[in-house]
């Protein structure tokens, strides 16, 4: 478990797996802006259990956002190419009830402060889309440097968009996080 403020970084609970499975695949408002261009893929209780799931209960690759108690999200990791050692991060909060509020900033503050110190890696990055403009902020505000713009490729509702590419380096983190000095990390 992780904390920074009034955020917990935490394995999912068993209890939580239907909570979870719904706020994922049938209340899914964050999905708006979490690359709407590419169709959800309904996975069932059953197949949720084996997959995500799972993943949110060992904790190692993906983790429950707990916010005064309540998981309001989560937080991924994976290898866009292990061979390379390219670690990308992902993150989904829920319902529009807890965006704007830093809470994304603060979650991935954890995580990637986390991921660097679990995995022999330089970079990490983080991909959206120009029609997330809170992702796009949230990465800038992090330290993440705009490293790759392809323009004018993601297809949505008759509009293009760009999609983007953000990283950080390890050392760069570091700096960042001994500089604001605010980050601590329990767990």
């Amino acid at each position: 478990m992780f904390t920074f403020s009034d955020i917990c970084l935490r394995p999912a609970k068993a209890e939580e797996r239907d909570h979870l499975w719904h706020f994922i695949y049938v209340e899914n408002e964050w999905k708006v802006h979490d690359a709407p261009y590419f169709p959800l893929e309904h996975q069932s209780k059953f197949q949720f259990r084996r997959h995500l799931f799972k993943r949110l209960r060992e904790a190692k690759t993906a983790i429950v956002i707990d916010y005064h108690g309540e998981a309001i999200g989560y937080l991924s990791c994976y290898w866009e190419d292990q061979s390379t050692r390219w670690l990308e991060v992902g993150i989904t909060i829920f319902t529009s009830a807890h965006w704007g509020k830093q809470l994304g900033r603060k979650a991935l503050t954890l995580w990637i402060t986390h991921l660097f110190e679990h995995y022999d890696v330089e970079r990490i990055g983080l991909t959206t889309w120009s029609g997330n403009p809170r992702m796009m902020k949230c990465a800038m505000a992090l330290g993440m440097q705009e490293e790759g713009r392809i323009r004018k490729v993601r297809f949505h509702q008759g509009q293009y968009y760009d999609s983007l590419r953000y990283g950080v380096l390890r050392d760069e983190w570091q700096a960042l996080r001994k500089k604001d000095g605010k980050l601590r990390c329990v767990g």
